[in-house]
């Protein structure tokens, strides 16, 4: 049983495949604060809050790039898509939230998620790229433009624009958001 747990999350996903950027009003890059490898391990165990800014645990980038957690009925919708057995939608839609527990492949909704201030659920541009062969990763982007504040800490993919089923879900290091900013944000599932 432990192998097949080892191989499910060794497949379908890249390190460091969700990439966040924060742009201000002007188109100007405002750096976010990464949390580093020990950071993130603290994190996802509980033992600091998203909001923990402490230097040791991590720094100021440009780009935040972290890796993603493909839940038990993202697995299962994927599997749906590839034979046509079920009827899940495509994996299209990008939440954000302010939920702080830690992703678990249980997970079936974002924590907390935003509705308000441009940060609600929406159609990401869907494109193929490539990793390893010839357009092997799914990508979504999508572009927040924000129109109030809020301290983002997680996000998700789903299939559908309210409910709907979560493909995958991360928390992160807190991302503050104010009016005129805009949150780019970049997910990479790549299929091997």
């Amino acid at each position: 049983m432990k192998e097949n747990i080892l191989e499910k999350k060794a497949r379908f996903k890249l390190k460091l495949n969700v990439s966040y950027k924060l742009l201000d009003k002007h188109g100007n890059v405002k750096p976010i604060f990464q949390l580093n490898r020990f950071g993130n391990w603290l994190l996802k165990r509980g033992w600091i809050t998203p909001f923990n800014k402490n230097w040791l645990l991590g720094s100021k980038v440009d780009l935040m790039n972290i890796s993603n957690l493909i839940t038990n009925a993202g697995a299962a919708g994927v599997a749906s898509r590839i034979n046509g057995d079920g009827s899940e939608a495509v994996f299209t839609y990008i939440a954000v939230g302010t939920g702080t527990t830690a992703a678990a492949v249980t997970d079936t909704t974002l924590e907390t998620e935003l509705a308000t201030s441009g940060l609600s659920r929406a159609v990401a541009t869907a494109s193929r790229v490539t990793t390893d062969v010839t357009n092997d990763t799914a990508q979504l982007v999508k572009l927040f433009s924000v129109t109030g504040t809020a301290a983002v800490t997680e996000s998700g993919v789903f299939n559908a624009a309210s409910a709907g089923v979560l493909l995958a879900r991360q928390i992160f290091s807190a991302i503050n958001v104010v009016n005129g900013d805009t949150l780019q944000i970049t997910w990479k599932f790549d299929v091997d």
